[in-house]
């Protein structure tokens, strides 16, 4: 049995807390939170009687061997290295955290342990994109040598603590962006970034005034805290020559809002989002291959279960992880460029 706590109980925590009681491998020891109310009320909810509002005091007192960390992005270094000194395996949601250094810090902490830490890059676990790895495995695509990404959200600003860059790190592209950018680089085979130019845009704020359209809000949302952007867009270089162009935000004057994922190769394409499908040619003809899957779309809830089964099963079993510490150095690597070279005005050489 894996004995887990989970640090910081928000959200983002119930797509941790219950795939951990979906796992017969699991026993579900202590929540930490800063909220105390929030604290007793997720307590009773799950069953959890060991409640804490020091992540050290969980760390340190609790019987456990293993943390998931869903705390504000400004928090996940310092709370992964200590938990990874103390001889615990992680799970910490992305981005790793909010800076490169921090990153690289969290990744030599990881080895000095010898424990598992997994950057919680959930699409990389979607069936979606575990069937499609496999193709793109065993060569149906050739060289991939383009990939285009966009999550649009045309009134989605979340408020709160993610439009805080304090506590952020920024806006769209450090919470949707890093999701898009991942899993291109993933399916790709992760080349080394070399270059990247970027653009960010503070336009529109939060839109709180309109009406017509419900959206998520944090729990902390306040519509007179916006510091972060509303748009990125970007185009990142790597040293074989592939390339990834992306736009991301969090409102926009648009119709609907936008999500694909769409990777070119010399023998194929594909498509994961918004449904799975494969372009390729046979005897001089294009043809569009639709998988037989269950689901063809991104399957949050499914997802998030695959990736703590795997977690599980790395800390368990030693199964090899897909999502280290040093994927997320990269991924961190390539954001604050982006950030970088929006503020400069100038290309950014990795």
């Amino acid at each position: 049995m894996l004995k887990v706590g989970v640090i910081g109980i928000g959200s983002i925590s119930q797509f941790h807390i219950e795939p951990y009681l979906e796992n017969e491998r699991v026993e579900l020891v202590a929540f930490c939170d800063l909220n105390e109310e929030r604290l007793v009320e997720k307590g009773k909810l799950y069953g959890v009687e060991k409640l804490y509002t020091d992540y050290k005091e969980l760390i340190g007192e609790a019987d456990i061997d293993a943390v998931s960390i869903c705390t504000w992005n400004n928090t996940h270094a310092e709370i992964a290295i200590y938990a990874l000194e103390a001889g615990k395996h992680v799970l910490v949601e992305k981005p790793l955290c909010m800076t490169v250094e921090e990153a690289e810090a969290v990744e030599e902490a990881q080895k000095k342990s010898g424990k598992t830490l997994q950057v919680g890059f959930v699409r990389r676990h979607g069936d979606n994109a575990k069937l499609l790895k496999k193709f793109i495995d065993h060569g149906e695509l050739g060289e991939i040598y383009y990939a285009k990404t966009s999550c649009l959200r045309r009134l989605g600003n979340p408020g709160g603590w993610f439009s805080d860059v304090t506590r952020s790190g920024g806006g769209p592209l450090i919470d949707l962006g890093v999701h898009m950018i991942d899993i291109c680089w993933y399916m790709m085979g992760k080349p080394r970034p070399v270059s990247v130019s970027g653009n960010t845009y503070k336009k529109l704020g939060n839109r709180s005034h309109i009406e017509n359209l419900s959206f998520y809000q944090a729990a902390d949302y306040d519509p007179n805290l916006n510091d972060v952007e509303d748009l990125t867009n970007a185009i990142i270089r790597f040293e074989n020559g592939a390339s990834i162009m992306v736009d991301v935000s969090f409102t926009l004057q648009l119709k609907e809002d936008e999500l694909y994922v769409k990777l070119f190769g010399d023998k194929g394409g594909a498509e994961m989002e918004p449904e799975l499908a494969i372009v390729t040619e046979k005897h001089n003809t294009i043809l569009n291959v639709t998988p037989q899957l269950d689901n063809l779309s991104f399957d949050f809830n499914k997802a998030f279960q695959n990736e703590i089964n795997h977690f599980v099963a790395c800390c368990l079993d030693g199964s090899e992880n897909i999502a280290p510490a040093s994927d997320g150095v990269q991924v961190m690597r390539m954001l604050t460029a982006i950030y970088e070279s929006a503020r400069t005005g100038k290309e950014v050489t990795l």
